[in-house]
């Protein structure tokens, strides 16, 4: 397994340091496993320049899956747009061809009362969003900010996509349901967007070749609305690439942090960048206060949807229950009578649960 590590910025490396000490842990009980380091945002902008240079371009082709901390920084947002962090992500997405954005929503038991929302309500919780990545209004063109003849500055970006985007995103979904409870809602706003009326249209198309699967349709504001007030009717949530970067954060939270919430970046052949959701927080970079449970879970996804071995992804998935079981908490998901513990501590609990 030849893994691409880009520890990114801003807590980005404290985090990719504990997954590291997981993937050495299961290299150490004879899992064969490859790692090669590179730089992605900030950390790329400060070497080479580039957000994404030509060097971790050619590493993450070589790779078969890429591990990536997060990127971004305030410092850079004075930099022109090409060279700002976010540039690179969305550079890497699409020069990988990345489309099928996967982020489960979990709740452990244990972080039951870690949740802002009644234990009741969110006890049990199990989702999975899958975002198309590579299209909508992230990338549409035409974008860019311009000045009209009146000299009143206006900004444009374009939400676009087309059949071929939403059929095979659609596949992703309804094959992921079929292994869960056979229920996808489709996530769009048809009443007044054509782009997602186009959606809509083609969701239905395909649904039509997997008859065991139930179909939904939702508008994307009561889907935000519906998340809070009853998260557990949903299976598999299916949607485009800006509704889906909202609907998945939101739906963190109600796993007690965002923090807990891994994500998967897959191409048609299932090579894949494993991150989690959340960002560089780089207010907290370098205190040992972030947690890297989502970060470590991305690990078992990686080992689960690139490498087909469920059995190292169940692994790691136990030994994070296992961890939380015996008390560890981060700051992020920390309740009274727990043990709280840094960054490294959790991931030596996790290493130490293996």
């Amino acid at each position: 397994m030849k893994i691409a590590v880009l520890p990114g910025d801003g807590i980005g490396t404290e985090i990719v340091a504990q997954a590291t000490k997981v993937l050495e842990a299961l290299r150490r009980d004879g899992m064969k496993i490859e790692m090669e380091y590179g730089l992605l945002g900030g950390a790329a902008y400060d070497a080479e320049g580039d957000p994404f240079p030509a060097s971790t371009e050619k590493l993450v082709k070589a790779c078969d899956a890429v591990l990536l901390g997060a990127v971004g920084d305030w410092k850079y947002d004075s930099l022109p747009r090409d060279k700002r962090p976010e540039r690179g992500l969305l550079r890497i997405r699409k020069e990988l061809n990345l489309f099928a954005n996967l982020r489960p929503a979990l709740l452990y038991p244990e972080l039951a009362s870690a949740s802002t929302l009644k234990p009741e309500v969110v006890s049990g919780l199990d989702i999975m969003i899958v975002r198309e990545l590579t299209g909508d209004v992230y990338f549409g063109q035409p974008r860019g900010i311009s000045t009209l003849p009146n000299g009143e500055r206006e900004g444009v970006n374009t939400m676009r996509y087309s059949e071929s985007e939403v059929r095979r995103i659609g596949h992703v979904a309804f094959r992921i349901a079929m292994k869960r409870n056979k229920r996808v809602c489709s996530v769009d706003k048809a009443n007044v967007l054509e782009t997602t009326e186009l959606w809509r249209q083609v969701m239905i198309e395909v649904a039509k070749e997997y008859p065991q699967v139930e179909l939904s349709h939702m508008y994307v504001d009561n889907a935000a609305m519906q998340l809070v007030r009853a998260p557990k009717q949903f299976d598999v949530m299916v949607t485009g690439n800006i509704f889906g970067d909202i609907l998945s954060d939101e739906a963190s939270m109600l796993t007690g942090s965002i923090g807990m919430l891994p994500s998967a970046s897959l191409d048609a052949a299932n090579k894949g960048m494993y991150e989690p959701s959340h960002g560089s927080a780089p207010d907290i970079a370098g205190k040992d206060v972030a947690n890297p449970l989502a970060t470590i879970l991305s690990v078992a996804m990686m080992l689960r949807y690139t490498f087909n071995d469920e059995a190292g992804a169940a692994r790691i998935e136990n030994a994070v229950k296992k961890a939380l079981s015996q008390g560890y908490r981060t700051a992020d998901i920390y309740t009274e009578g727990c043990n709280k513990v840094g960054c490294a501590a959790m991931g030596d609990a996790v290493v130490a649960a293996l």
